[in-house]
């Protein structure tokens, strides 16, 4: 009878993981190592490296990061693929020079204000894409970057016109002025400031994405991305799923452009062109579809090259860093050969992107000393 008890006894516990545990974002000892890592990183990196183009890169990487996660919930969760990205970043920036520049509200409002704006867009955009997949979709919402040009060139009362417009939406909360913080008499720069808000801010829009993606929600769009008729018939209703993934992409890429807006202090319709289209769809391949962590990957890794290139390329070969100067390639005709160069060799050597290759090392090190 002791035997027979032996054999029908439950497994110890630590050997079965409940569902509840696999919801956990941080639900392992490594993962909240990582976690108190990446909050040191957070607080001790902008006192580290105090020279202003260095954080200057690391903020426009964290901005472009907020971007990428609302791309890759529309085309690497739901499927849909979209080359109007550039349409909604600067509606944000246009929005937050009216509420928070125009009207000084302070950074909370004018900041919720552009994801309001951005997420109405999604709405009534959405609808148009319901019957449309693939590269009719894609058409279609290139098209948004024509429309928006118009737009911004010719709402001069709104935008500046050509010239473009100040953005003076300021980062304060209440009488907390983040551009200028002084903590304990030590006083920090505006770099190091905005450092801390938008990283902050990529923390808890991708924290918000990975709960979303974790859920019912998340799985739906899924289910739509592997085969929307399928997902219909087993109760997904689909349109409503595309047309709310619009609406959320929309939102955070519009937040993104607020924040943009308000950092550079100055916007102009040369800053929403299709290249910037491209190089969210190049971000999102490199860094992973469909991961959300692989969007800020991405970010860092291709984000980062434009302004890199600006800087050092006086010291590469061949590029003309002026109209007219020496060189076969220009500095911006050289940023768009890198991203076509990164999207066509990572769709065909590791098209899971920088997040398969972090997946693929650490299942060797989970499986080491049995991995081959």
């Amino acid at each position: 009878m002791a035997l027979l008890k032996n054999r029908t006894a439950r497994p110890h516990r630590n050997l079965v993981r409940t569902y509840a545990e696999d919801l956990r974002l941080f639900g392992t000892p490594a993962s909240r190592v990582g976690l108190v890592a990446m909050l040191a990183a957070l607080l001790l990196l902008p006192t580290v490296v105090q020279d202003d183009f260095w954080l200057s890169v690391l903020i426009y990487s964290g901005i472009t990061a907020i971007g990428a996660i609302g791309l890759n919930l529309l085309t690497g969760y739901c499927g849909q693929i979209s080359l109007g990205h550039a349409f909604f970043i600067g509606a944000g920036a246009y929005c937050a020079a009216l509420v928070g520049g125009d009207a000084g509200l302070p950074l909370p409002l004018w900041l919720l204000a552009s994801a309001a704006v951005g997420a109405i867009l999604g709405g009534l955009i959405g609808p148009f894409t319901l019957r449309l997949r693939g590269h009719y979709l894609a058409i279609v919402t290139l098209g948004l970057i024509f429309i928006g040009e118009h737009l911004w060139r010719n709402l001069r009362d709104l935008t500046g016109g050509n010239n473009g417009t100040s953005v003076l939406a300021q980062p304060t909360i209440g009488p907390v002025d983040l551009g200028a913080i002084e903590i304990a008499g030590e006083n920090y720069s505006r770099n190091q400031g905005y450092f801390w808000l938008v990283w902050v801010l990529v923390a808890v829009v991708a924290l918000l994405a990975k709960n979303l993606a974790r859920t019912r929600p998340g799985r739906a769009l899924r289910a739509v991305r592997d085969h929307d008729q399928a997902a219909e018939v087993i109760g997904v209703r689909a349109g409503r799923y595309k047309i709310g993934a619009f609406m959320v992409s929309s939102a955070i890429a519009s937040m993104a452009g607020a924040l943009f807006g308000s950092y550079q202090q100055h916007v102009s319709p040369d800053d929403w062109t299709l290249l910037l289209s491209i190089q969210y769809i190049a971000i999102i391949i490199v860094g992973g579809l469909g991961t959300i962590f692989g969007s800020i990957l991405g970010a860092i890794f291709v984000g980062a090259l434009p302004a890199l290139i600006d800087e050092y390329s006086g010291a590469i070969p061949g590029v003309a860093t002026e109209a007219g100067g020496d060189g076969f390639i220009s500095v911006f005709a050289l940023n768009q050969a890198i991203f076509g160069l990164l999207i066509v060799l990572f769709l065909v050597f590791e098209p899971r992107g920088l997040a398969g290759i972090w997946f693929r090392v650490k299942a060797y090190f989970k499986a080491w000393p049995f991995s081959y």
